[in-house]
């Protein structure tokens, strides 16, 4: 079975298209497909699932790694207004050509809070702050990091028109095996085709301090099922050296408590 196989199938048997409903007070507005996050948050009293498959290759040194990841849960839940708390969790499948073993298991458990500083008003943008932490203990010893890593980002969005919309955000992060921190940047741009159909183009980076920094690309549509509902897709590669393609398809769902 081929890892884009695996992938599409993890996809199309998400039990959450069976949880659909038809209408909802909040209309459902995710941080998936891309990389760039909303300043939106989850209004209180309401949890959102945005889960979703993935497949990657990337090359160095002329090795390639492939990862296939199974799963990619966000958990989003309003806690106050304004506030919402986060947990995330990834299975992915990693094999490199050098020695063609495979590893699996979770990735570190991603807990973090984002918060809505400001709503748009005129000229003002959407303003929103986010904070993850994570964690290593949460992670078999193959995907173990040493230490605890963390995130931080700013998330700003911009309404154009009736149909579109610009979003960015700028932050940091450090990582495993990284000295220093490394600056990270995203921005997209949205455009709605129609009443449920999405399309938008980013481009998304990071810069360590010390090291080389790594620019990425993808496009995709969304495709709004009601108002509780949405399907997913994605394309993208690196423009600097690394990512040769990523592929990604995911659904999320909103729902009261």
């Amino acid at each position: 079975m081929s890892n884009l196989y695996k992938l599409c199938l993890a996809i199309c048997l998400s039990p959450i298209g069976l949880w659909a409903q038809d209408s909802i007070e909040f209309p459902i507005i995710t941080d998936r497909p891309d990389a760039t996050e909303s300043p939106n948050t989850v209004e209180p009293g309401y949890i959102q699932i945005e889960t979703g498959g993935y497949y990657t290759t990337f090359e160095q040194d002329a090795t390639t790694l492939e990862t296939l990841g199974y799963n990619t849960t966000l958990l989003r839940y309003g806690l106050l207004d304004r506030l919402e708390l986060r947990l995330g969790w990834n299975y992915e499948q990693n094999r490199s050509s050098a020695t063609d073993l495979k590893t699996e298991g979770f990735s570190p458990m991603l807990a973090g809070v984002k918060i809505n500083i400001a709503h748009e008003d005129g000229r003002r943008p959407e303003i929103g702050f986010l904070g993850h932490l994570y964690l290593p203990f949460s992670a078999p010893e193959s995907l173990r990091p040493q230490g605890t890593t963390s995130d931080f980002r700013f998330a700003v969005g911009h309404t154009l028109s009736e149909r579109s919309s610009l979003a960015y955000n700028f932050g940091g992060q450090w990582a495993e095996g990284q000295i220093g921190m490394a600056y990270v940047y995203t921005i997209a741009y949205g455009y709605a085709l129609n009443d449920t159909i999405g399309v938008y183009g980013e481009l998304y980076g990071d810069a360590p301090e010390l090291a080389s920094a790594h620019h990425f690309w993808d496009a995709g549509f969304t495709y709004l099922a009601n108002g509780s509902l949405q399907y997913d897709l994605t394309v993208g590669q690196s423009i600097t050296q690394g990512q040769d393609l990523l592929i990604s398809a995911g659904v999320s769902y909103k729902f009261s408590k």
